[in-house]
């Protein structure tokens, strides 16, 4: 018995438009319907089941995002992609908005149209999977094949929501940008929306914007040639070829200078790359993702930060929640960070007392989970026994019980100088000797310091170092 071909609903008031793609599906195996308008293209939905739906912007009847909105209430696994006049991305991003798959630019382009359309069609066989909900490793442990999709960990409303986001999120196309504090895990999200997706067979490369030196940046990220400068010993890939056919995460992308900015937006909306010293264009299809801890829309009044790219960047926006907003998952987290790490140092999984509990539910975490994970490793390596009770945990706390800064110098150890003045000040003065034998390159820094990058710019931050 034959399989059922895949159906494919094609709105556009133009026979010329419906004739080619009717015959461009039907050689890849695909079987369609099509409407002139709205009217019709709602007639056929009522009346058959479809796996994708191809709509022009310009019906007589009304326009594509209207027809998106009306697909996105009724039949909300039903991906959409729409059909949008030349360079016009103001278009194409409110079609996105709107809820919309992809769009494919006229004239059409035959073979970004059989990407999306492969894209769209995994959706509906299994991409887009709900996000469980446990266990997870942590915010800052990296997703490997081997491990699976990894999970959000917690009940709060907050996370809840994150969750639902994710998930709808996943079956689409659209840049997302993901806003948050340092150490809330934007990357791990990120890994989610890819992993969940039709894209999550393919690769998911990440880069961390303020890492890459200025001059290198076009290099890293469109490639080059061998001989276009010195030291081009041979041809190299650049990160959007390596995510070609998956999804480039753009960590820190408020880092990015000006200059760079122009490039990377154009390379977003045209879907191409031109390699440094070539002569012609590379078709590349990544998803778009990105992340910074900053404000990118003080930046941009700013000027620091072009307008357009962040529109464009700016497609959907998923906020994370700093986790003293989910103050009731710190339990659930606590455990479960403490677990991993007793597991890795082949020990018993220590028990946190109700008092080590009540201090971090009330602890304010300005470095969020990835604090908490790195709070928690301090007093497991610390306690005495098989409990850790709140003096181990070593936090700074005044006489309400509520959090206030380091600086403060009052703990829960008595108000001595504690292990955590003694460790900040070893760290300050190890990161600012590094800084001066590199001439303030915190790249170079990192690597002398034996840490990365991200690693050294939380510390920076956490100890007010300019």
């Amino acid at each position: 018995m034959s399989k059922a071909k895949n159906q494919i609903l094609i709105v556009d008031d133009e026979p010329d438009i419906r004739e080619v793609l009717e015959l461009t599906l039907g050689r890849m195996n695909l079987e369609t319907r099509s409407a002139a308008n709205v009217g019709d293209a709602k007639h056929l939905l009522a009346e058959f089941k479809f796996d994708l739906c191809l709509t022009d912007m310009r019906l007589p009847d009304g326009n594509g995002i209207d027809l998106v909105r009306f697909i996105q209430e009724n039949y909300p696994y039903l991906p959409v992609a729409v059909i949008t006049a030349f360079g016009n991305m103001e278009t194409a991003v409110a079609a996105l908005k709107a809820g919309a798959f992809d769009f494919v630019s006229k004239p059409l382009d035959l073979n970004d149209l059989r990407n999306i359309v492969r894209s769209a069609l995994r959706v509906g066989h299994g991409g887009g999977a709900p996000v469980p909900a446990a266990p997870v490793a942590s915010a800052s442990e990296p997703v490997t094949a081997a491990s699976g999709a990894r999970r959000l960990l917690g009940e709060s409303e907050p996370i809840k929501k994150v969750r639902a986001m994710i998930e709808r999120l996943a079956r689409g196309q659209a840049p997302v940008y993901i806003s948050g504090d340092s150490g809330t895990g934007k990357e791990l999200v990120a890994r989610l929306i890819h992993e969940l997706g039709p894209r999550g067979d393919r690769p998911f490369v990440p880069v961390n914007c303020g890492a890459i030196p200025e001059a290198l940046m076009e290099s890293e990220f469109f490639g080059h040639k061998k001989g276009s400068f010195t030291g081009a010993v041979q041809d190299k890939d650049g990160l959007f070829k390596a995510a070609d056919g998956g999804t480039l995460f753009l960590d820190e992308v408020g880092d990015l200078p000006l200059p760079m900015q122009v490039k990377l937006l154009r390379a977003i909306q045209e879907r191409s790359v031109r390699p440094v010293g070539a002569q012609t264009e590379i078709k590349v299809d990544v998803r778009i993702l990105s992340a910074t801890h900053k404000d990118l829309h003080s930046l941009v009044q700013q000027g620091r930060f072009r307008q357009d790219l962040y529109y464009r960047l700016n497609v959907i926006e998923l906020h994370i929640p700093p986790l003293r907003e989910r103050s009731d998952d710190i339990p659930l987290l606590a455990n479960h960070v403490l677990a991993r790490l007793a597991a890795s140092l082949g020990m018993k999984v220590p028990h946190l007392t109700d008092d080590a509990l009540t201090v971090l539910k009330h602890y304010g975490f300005p470095g969020n989970v990835r604090e908490l994970e790195n709070i928690l490793e301090r007093a497991l390596t610390l306690c005495n026994g098989d409990e850790i009770s709140a003096p181990d945990l070593h936090l700074p706390v005044s006489g309400n019980g509520q959090d206030e800064s380091e600086a403060n110098g009052t703990y829960q150890s008595g108000g001595e100088r504690s292990l955590d003045d003694y460790l900040e000040q070893v760290e300050r003065q190890a990161i600012e000797a590094a800084l001066g034998k590199t001439n303030q390159n915190k790249t170079a820094a990192a690597k002398l310091l034996g840490i990365s990058f991200r690693a050294l710019r939380y510390k920076l931050e956490k100890l007010g170092i300019e």
